[in-house]
C-alpha cells in the first residue's frame, strides 16, 4: 500500500505507474498477396501503368517470384507481359490438359522386339551422335515413347541417326524420327549432354598464348555426360520443347508428357485446321455476296448510263427539230428551181433523221444488260478481286 506524503497542510498520495498495454501490431501483406486481391476484385487483369517506368519495370520480378510463392491455387495460372498500355497480368483458370492425371509410360529392361524405328536407329555404328554408355537407354526411351504414340493412333518415321547438332543449336538439326498426330508432325532429336569443367591450360597453350596474342585458351572442357534431353519442334508447344534428365526426375519419369504434348500439338493443329477452313468458308461467302452486289451494281449504272445517253439524244434531237423546222422555213423563200429542190431533200432526210435520233419515237423499256466482265464489276467490288476470296 503506498504511503502519503505531507507537503505543507496538504497529504499527497503518489500516484502509482499505470502500464501502457501495447497494441498488436497489423500484419502487413505481401506484393504477392496484394497482387492476388488486386486481381481479384479487378476480374482477373490489371494493368500497371506507374508513369515514373521505374516501378513499372519491378512486375517482371513480383510476378516470377508469385510464381514461385506458392500461394497462387492449382486450378489458377498468372500470366504476364508487355502491352501498349503497360504491363499486364492476368489470373486465368488451369487448362484442363495440365491437371490431368498422365498414366506413366512403361520403360522395357531389355528390347527383345524393339519399335521398327529404333531398328533403324540401332543399324548405325553411332547412333545420334551418342556414346556407347547412353545409347541402349536412349533406344529404350524411344522405343517407350514410340509404342505409346501408337497406341493413340499416332504415326512414327525414322528420320536420321547420324546427326547431332551443337547444344546451342539443338533445334536446328535434321530430326532423329518423327512422331504425327492429326496431320501435325513433331520432330524429335535425342541429345546427350555435356559435363562442364574449368580447364587446365598445358605448357604449350600458356607458350602459344604468351607468343600470339590471337591465341585464346579455352575457360571450360566439356566432355559426354550420362543425362539425355530430348527436343521436340512443330507445331504450337503447350508443355514444352525439351525435356531433360535431372536429379529429381529422369526422363522415364517425362515420357508421358512428351507423348501428351504429341496429342496437344494435333489437336491445335487440327482445331486450326477446322478454323481456317471455316475462315475460308466465310471469306468465300462474302467473297460471293460481294460479286452478287457488285453485278446488281453494275446493271444498275448500266441502267443510269443509258437512261443519259437517251436524255443527251432527247436534247440533242429537239435542238436538231428547231434548226429542221428554221430549213423548211427558209426553203419557202427560195424560187422553184434545182436549188429548193435540193434544199427540200435535204430537209426530209434531217427530218428523218430527227425522227430516229429522238427516243420518244422508239419504244420505252428497261434496257437489256449485258453479261459483265470481271474488268466490268473491279469498280464495285470495294477491294475484292474479281477473279476469287484469294487473291
Amino acid at each position: 500500500m503506498a504511503k502519503s506524503e505531507k507537503s505543507g497542510n496538504k497529504v499527497v498520495t503518489p500516484v502509482p505507474p499505470q502500464r501502457t498495454t501495447s497494441l498488436p501490431r497489423k500484419k502487413t501483406k505481401t506484393v504477392t498477396e496484394q497482387l492476388l486481391e488486386e486481381l481479384a476484385e479487378a476480374g482477373g487483369r490489371v494493368v500497371k501503368r506507374e508513369t515514373s517506368g521505374r516501378e513499372t519495370e519491378k512486375w517482371p520480378i513480383r510476378v516470377a517470384a508469385a510464381r514461385r510463392s506458392g500461394r497462387i491455387p492449382t486450378t489458377k495460372e498468372l500470366h504476364s507481359g508487355w502491352c501498349n498500355d503497360g504491363y499486364e497480368i492476368r489470373l486465368v483458370d488451369t487448362p484442363a490438359w495440365r491437371l490431368a492425371v498422365l498414366p506413366p509410360v512403361p520403360v522395357p529392361v531389355r528390347l527383345t522386339t524393339p519399335h521398327p524405328v529404333v531398328k533403324a536407329l540401332q543399324a548405325h555404328s553411332q547412333p545420334m551422335a551418342l556414346t556407347k554408355s547412353v545409347q541402349g537407354r536412349a533406344f529404350r526411351l524411344i522405343h517407350a515413347l514410340l509404342i505409346a504414340a501408337q497406341k493413340l493412333g499416332y504415326t512414327s518415321t525414322f528420320g536420321t541417326a547420324e546427326s547431332a547438332p551443337a547444344p546451342h543449336r539443338r533445334r536446328n538439326g535434321p530430326p532423329h524420327f518423327t512422331i504425327t498426330a492429326q496431320g501435325q508432325r513433331c520432330d524429335f532429336l535425342v541429345l546427350q549432354e555435356q559435363d562442364r569443367t574449368e580447364h587446365v591450360p598445358t605448357k604449350k597453350e600458356l607458350a602459344d598464348a604468351e607468343k600470339n596474342s590471337w591465341v585464346r585458351i579455352p575457360r571450360y572442357d566439356h566432355s559426354p555426360a550420362e543425362r539425355l534431353r530430348i527436343c521436340v519442334s512443330g507445331g504450337r508447344p503447350h508443355r514444352a520443347g525439351e525435356w531433360a534428365d535431372t536429379t529429381a526426375r529422369p526422363l522415364e519419369d517425362q515420357l508421358a508428357e512428351m507423348v501428351q504434348e504429341v496429342g496437344l500439338r494435333g489437336e491445335a493443329a487440327e482445331r486450326k485446321r477446322l478454323a481456317d477452313l471455316e475462315a475460308a468458308r466465310e471469306k468465300r461467302l462474302q467473297w460471293e455476296a460481294a460479286m452478287q452486289r457488285a453485278k446488281i451494281d453494275f446493271a444498275e449504272a448500266a441502267r443510269v448510263q443509258h437512261l443519259e445517253a437517251q436524255e443527251q439524244a432527247w436534247r440533242r434531237a429537239a435542238g436538231l427539230s428547231e434548226y429542221v423546222d428554221a430549213l423548211r422555213l427558209h426553203s419557202q423563200t427560195l424560187a422553184t428551181g434545182p436549188e429548193k429542190d435540193g434544199a427540200e431533200a435535204w430537209i426530209a432526210w434531217a427530218t428523218d433523221h430527227v425522227e430516229r435520233l429522238n427516243p420518244l419515237n422508239g419504244t420505252l423499256r428497261l434496257p437489256d444488260i449485258p453479261e459483265p466482265r470481271a474488268s466490268d464489276l473491279q469498280p464495285f467490288l470495294h477491294g475484292w478481286n474479281p477473279y476469287g476470296p484469294g487473291y
